[in-house]
């Protein structure tokens, strides 16, 4: 099964319930009025694309209607496609890789999205793109990240920079920047803590970890990407916006819209965060966390 097969038939919950109420309110026969702009509005703040990005799409659909002089309800469907795929397509997605020269991904997220097995599947993806890779555990305050993390090593044939349970995190950052320079490694990645009780403390370490990042590497600006559960829904777009406040983020990386109804707050966080979308995963399997393709997405919710 291609990717594209993959992703729509991940995202086939998200699908039924999201394209299917749109769908009854673009109603064969129906008439373009008020009451059908407030049923698609509820329509799609029920399929967690957010309050904020509902209305947008509304008021753009009441423009397109008078621009296109558009008379029946089912001539809004593809419309409304054109304007999801726009607020999807807005700025960039994917991942550039820069080639010959080390790239650094500051990996952060709450406890339970998934960020140390998001990691490994990272790790592999960038192997399947010919790049030599290196891990960092600076993830020090659970052991058991530590752990979880040289399995993935183990399992996708990366070496994993570690110290002790509760050891300093930067000095982990210190030592994985200067192996990943000697060994001219293509992308390092860095696990970072996900504790997000105390935002100063969080934003302290981060920065702790940048000017290390800054004093041994100077000519790199590192990646720092958010790994959200997607099954949340729109508790994702509100950690979104938590850290967001914490950290300086550079992309998002959504996990788990295969098990999920809720896949429509990926077009909810791309308009409110105006963030790059960087990579999906819609499987279990090793292979299932790929590069996000904003065209695809959109055409795979109502294909």
């Amino acid at each position: 099964m291609g990717f594209f097969e993959k992703l729509k038939a991940g995202l086939s919950k998200t699908k039924e319930g999201f394209a299917g109420t749109v769908d009854a309110v673009f109603s064969l026969g129906r008439k373009i009025d008020e009451e059908l702009y407030e049923e698609l509005e509820e329509a799609l703040i029920q399929g967690d694309v957010g309050v904020e990005t509902a209305l947008l799409l509304v008021d753009r659909l009441r423009a397109r209607v008078k621009e296109d002089h558009i008379k029946e309800a089912e001539q809004l469907k593809p419309v409304l496609q054109e304007e999801i795929s726009k607020i999807l397509t807005t700025g960039e997605s994917g991942f550039p890789v820069k080639k010959g020269e080390l790239n650094i991904i500051l990996m952060v997220g709450v406890n339970g999205v998934g960020k140390t097995t998001t990691i490994g599947k990272l790790a592999n993806y960038f192997i399947s793109e010919n790049n030599k890779v290196l891990l960092a555990a600076a993830d020090t305050f659970r052991a058991a990240a530590i752990d979880q993390l040289m399995v993935w090593g183990e399992r996708v044939g990366v070496d994993v920079i570690h110290h002790q349970e509760g050891s300093d995190p930067a000095a982990v950052v210190f030592d994985a920047v200067k192996a990943a320079i000697a060994r001219k490694t293509d992308v390092l990645i860095i696990d970072t803590a996900g504790r997000l009780q105390n935002k100063a403390n969080l934003m302290a370490e981060l920065e702790k970890m940048g000017r290390i990042i800054q004093r041994e590497a100077p000519d790199i600006q590192p990646e720092v990407l958010l790994v959200l559960d997607a099954t949340t829904g729109q508790n994702a777009l509100s950690q979104a916006k938590i850290f967001g406040e914490a950290v300086p983020l550079t992309g998002l990386i959504l996990t788990k819209l295969d098990g999920t109804a809720k896949g429509g707050v990926v077009i909810g966080i791309k308009n409110e965060l105006n963030l790059p979308v960087r990579m999906i995963g819609v499987g279990e399997g090793i292979d299932d966390l790929r590069e996000f393709v904003p065209e695809d997405f959109a055409r795979a919710l109502f294909d």
